[in-house]
């Protein structure tokens, strides 16, 4: 018998909110097993996962949830990993999504005026592996992990929404797109 689905986590006052696009449980595992070879182990707090805003003001919490239950009931998102992406101090999986780039842009007008700069623009998708070590560090897992990334499509599971509180996200609910297949453990929201 499959996990009861939480029951929704009370509204979370003073702490900023984030927004994930979740992946489906084969590519979050696949890209969580990267993330935890990689990751410093001493930073990875977190499951692999695909950021969509970083900051949004805790007030907005009950209009956020509303927005993304609204949004959610559209058919799961598709996507594409095109690849790697370095970044300042690291590696990531370049995501190819145009359906999620433009729900973030819809998310982003209708909460107008409450974005921070970052959270402004669109995203450039991508699944962070490894973080916050040298150039050098991030240049060699580049080269090694380049011929092994392959082009694989995926659709987005749901939206993930976040509190962010003392350098650890906490899980406040999933909202899992019409069709999604709920093959995930829901347990990591709460449940």
């Amino acid at each position: 018998m499959p996990d009861a689905v939480p029951a929704p986590a009370p509204p979370n006052r003073g702490v900023p909110l984030l927004i994930t696009a979740e992946l489906p449980a084969d590519v979050l595992a696949w890209a969580d097993a990267l993330r935890r070879a990689h990751y410093p182990p001493d930073r990875n707090r977190l499951r692999a996962h695909v950021t969509l805003f970083h900051a949004l003001p805790p007030s907005v919490e009950d209009e956020v949830r509303r927005l993304l239950g609204d949004l959610a009931r559209v058919a799961p998102p598709s996507a594409e990993i095109t690849g790697l992406m370095a970044l300042q101090s690291g590696t990531a999986i370049a995501v190819h999504s145009p359906a999620m780039v433009a729900l973030h842009a819809e998310i982003a007008e209708r909460l107008l005026g409450l974005l921070t700069w970052r959270d402004q623009p669109p995203p450039r998708l991508h699944i962070t592996v490894q973080n916050k070590v040298s150039a050098h560090e991030a240049r060699s897992l580049q080269d090694t992990l380049r011929p092994a990334i392959a082009p694989r499509r995926f659709r987005f599971h749901g939206f993930g929404l976040y509190s962010w509180h003392d350098g650890l996200w906490n899980p406040i609910r999933e909202f899992v797109f019409r069709g999604s297949r709920q093959a995930r453990d829901n347990r990591v929201f709460g449940g």
